[in-house]
This record gives C-alpha cells, structure tokens and sequence, in this order.
C-alpha cells in the first residue's frame, strides 16, 4: 500500500476519529496540520480531481469567510474558489485522507476505509 496522507485538523472530532480509526488498523498517516499549512493550488485541485467533485462541493459554507467573500456566487471561477481555499484554509472539508491515488473525506470516518 502506498503512504497514507491525512489532512488534518486536530480541533475536529471528526478529524481525530479518521486518524483513531487509520491508527486502530496499524497504519501511520503522514499528518499535514492544513490549517497551518494549506495546500498549493495543484496540490488542492488534484485533491478536488481525486475526490470527484466540484471546488465549492469541497468548502464548507457554514464558515464566515464562505459568506464574507460571496463564495456561493455562481461567476466565480473554479481557480477562484481554489485561490479562496488557500488562503482561508478553513473552508476546506476536513478530514481528507489519500492513498494509493484516491482520496476521500473522512465523514463518516470510516468512508475514509474505501481508498485503502
């Protein structure tokens, strides 16, 4: 199996439970605290490419930055709305897990279980 990469948020229960959950089956995430170090544009798009979705699918709406810079508006372009990503990276769903060239969102936890 290739390295498990975490991105993670230790302040998140769900983010604690994804690395409880990788732990309790003897793996070792490599842990990247995204929050105090997001990802570059390529490495957000590709994540967003291997999740499947939509840059917008990715954020989470309920945080003030969403509402404050407008992020629901339809014009806004999918380097926009990564460029938001960056640089307010709590926007970003967390936790997302990536192994052997998948990745998924770690709610629930154990959906993270399909790309391993």
């Amino acid at each position: 199996m290739s390295e498990v990469i975490l991105y993670h948020n230790p302040r998140c229960s769900k983010s604690r439970q994804t690395l409880a959950l990788l732990e309790e089956r003897g793996l070792q995430p490599r842990i990247i605290r995204y929050l105090e170090t997001p990802p570059d544009a390529e490495t957000l798009a590709g994540l967003i490419d291997q999740l499947g979705l939509e840059p917008r699918q990715l954020m989470r709406t309920k945080e003030a930055p969403y509402q404050a810079l407008d992020l629901g508006n339809p014009a806004l372009s999918r380097a926009e709305l990564i460029d938001a990503m960056i640089a307010h990276p709590i926007l970003i769903e967390r936790p997302i897990a990536v192994a052997n060239g998948k990745a998924a969102i770690g709610r629930p936890p154990e959906s993270v279980l399909d790309i391993l």
